[in-house]
């Protein structure tokens, strides 16, 4: 995700935070169609994490694994070197040392999104059912 620019990482943190979907609008339609996707995985939509899986976006149906805490997803993302993203799971879930892995790095757009993401999620109500990775 280190490669995506500032404004669309700051676009995705903003899906979280938009009820008239505005944002995960503009992503879908100005070339960011996976982060579209991870946004409405995240968000418990079974398609987008399908979606993500048929175009070959495993390390974001990953993410999104991790960051409900799936042991295989976090597993899979260790085995192919995807510190980044752990780094971003495990702040969403307010792992210290992910925190300050992100910090050490002055990868401060991440620890927004990560916040983003963790308050999103501290204000709904989940289903435990959603597909693992």
């Amino acid at each position: 995700m280190e490669n995506y620019p500032v404004q669309v990482l700051l676009a995705f943190a903003q899906t979280f935070d938009d009820p008239e979907g505005n944002f995960l609008n503009w992503l879908l339609h100005n070339g960011y169609p996976e982060l579209a996707a991870l946004s409405s995985a995240i968000r418990g939509s079974e398609e987008a994490f399908d979606w993500l899986m048929k175009h070959k976006f495993y390390h974001l149906a990953a993410l999104d694994g991790a960051i409900d805490n799936q042991a295989k997803a976090s597993e899979w993302l260790r085995q192919y070197n995807f510190q980044l993203l752990i780094a971003l799971a495990g702040a969403v879930n307010n792992r210290p040392e992910a925190v300050a892995w992100l910090g050490e790095r002055d990868l401060l757009i991440f620890l927004h999104i990560a916040g983003r993401i963790r308050f999103f999620r501290d204000s709904q109500t989940w289903d435990y059912h959603k597909k693992p990775f």
